[in-house]
């Protein structure tokens, strides 16, 4: 038996993937939740063998989601569901430790194919995606998908503002803001203290 959880923004779509799936006499919808952080406490709640997830979703990302989910559960297969197919976002799901990656656009017999693939143990990814292609880049070089808030941080840091002119801006915590320069930091492949100024400068970041 799968037991499945599913995070995705759109009700619709958990919606469409629910009536696809109840049918299926081999999956067990464990939960169904609406952003990352929930993602995560519901997989500690329910301890699935499969989750399903989008990469953009609110308070968390997929990719942090995964991240913890497969630190804490290695044996829990993640399947990223999203609408991105550039090389980046691939990229950072397999290294946060995804098995699989199938896009959107899919029929819901691809998705149901993807599922009992990964939780079979072996990989699943889009036809629509060379793997090949990229699968030895250099990890570090990956760009991109950046969270609403994340976003925000990295404008006001590109003025110069110091983590509590931004906290206080933002109304958050100092530590919220300087996790989020470290979650930055790695997204964006960045090392060092002054590198995400100077990329945020050099870009000159626009939203």
């Amino acid at each position: 038996m799968i037991r499945l959880a599913i995070a995705e923004d759109h009700q619709a779509l958990i919606d469409g993937l629910v009536l696809l799936l109840k049918y299926e006499e081999n999956i067990s919808i464990v939960g169904t939740v609406n952003n990352g952080r929930a993602l995560v406490d519901l997989v500690r709640l329910k301890k699935p063998n499969v989750v399903i997830t989008d990469i953009r979703m609110p308070k968390m990302d997929g990719i942090q989601a995964t991240t913890i989910i497969k630190k804490e559960f290695p044996y829990i297969k993640v399947l990223a569901f999203t609408m991105f197919d550039q090389d980046e976002a691939v990229l950072q799901m397999i290294d946060a430790g995804a098995s699989g990656y199938i896009l959107k656009n899919n029929a819901l017999k691809d998705v149901l194919e993807a599922i009992v693939t990964v939780a079979d143990g072996k990989r699943y990814y889009d036809t629509n995606i060379k793997v090949s292609e990229f699968k030895n880049t250099q990890r570090n070089t990956a760009k991109g998908l950046l969270t609403k808030r994340q976003t925000e941080i990295l404008k006001l840091i590109g003025q110069g503002k110091t983590s509590r002119e931004i906290s206080e801006e933002l109304f958050i915590g100092t530590h919220t803001v300087d996790t989020h320069r470290k979650n930055m930091s790695r997204i964006l492949g960045l090392k060092g203290k002054g590198e995400l100024l100077r990329y945020a400068m050099e870009k000159k970041y626009k939203f």
